[in-house]
């Protein structure tokens, strides 16, 4: 064997070394450039991803202060449904004493002020209850007799402070 031929096949050695070498660098570059891209796509589909999670959580704090709202107001109205139910209200009726005395009572919680009368009245009256005022659970004693050959009214409409359409109350039968 020739000795001037080693330093030849040396490098010849080296050189297919080399090759090999930059060959699997080469390999390892294109790899390296696929896992960039595909990291890179996969950081701009996160970015998208995050707006898309923003936006609906804009829209979920949108709909939570909506309903927050509907629900405040809903409250609201129930509070001031509760509060008219137990306000303090009069209930008037008439009942009849005898001949022709009647009393108009307040079975109401609340006083009914300032009643009066929104019918025409055709029969003769006595201390009528005209701007009178009656307080809860009590009562006030008038007379009614029928006239110009008109019985007494068979209903009576009454307003007072507070109820602003006449209330109709029945005039019982007189008892004997």
């Amino acid at each position: 064997m020739d000795m001037g031929d080693v330093p030849a096949w040396a490098a010849l050695v080296v050189s297919a070394i080399a090759a090999v070498a930059s060959i699997k660098a080469v390999n390892h570059a294109k790899d390296s450039v696929t896992q960039s891209k595909r990291s890179a796509d996969a950081a701009d589909a996160s970015v998208t991803e995050a707006r898309r999670s923003g936006d609906a959580a804009e829209r979920s704090a949108r709909v939570a202060e909506e309903t927050l709202a509907d629900q405040r107001r809903e409250a609201t109205e129930r509070r001031a449904a509760e509060e008219e139910a137990n306000r303090a209200r009069a209930k008037l009726r008439i009942a009849h004493l005898k001949g022709a005395t009647w009393i108009l009572v307040n079975e109401g919680t609340g006083p009914a002020n300032n009643i009066v009368c929104v019918d025409e009245k055709p029969y003769i009256a006595r201390n009528w209850p005209e701007g009178v005022s009656i307080s809860a659970n009590d009562a006030h004693e008038f007379m009614m007799a029928g006239a110009a050959g008109a019985p007494t009214p068979s209903v009576l409409r009454l307003k007072w402070d507070g109820q602003e359409e006449p209330v109709p109350l029945l005039v019982p039968p007189r008892i004997g």
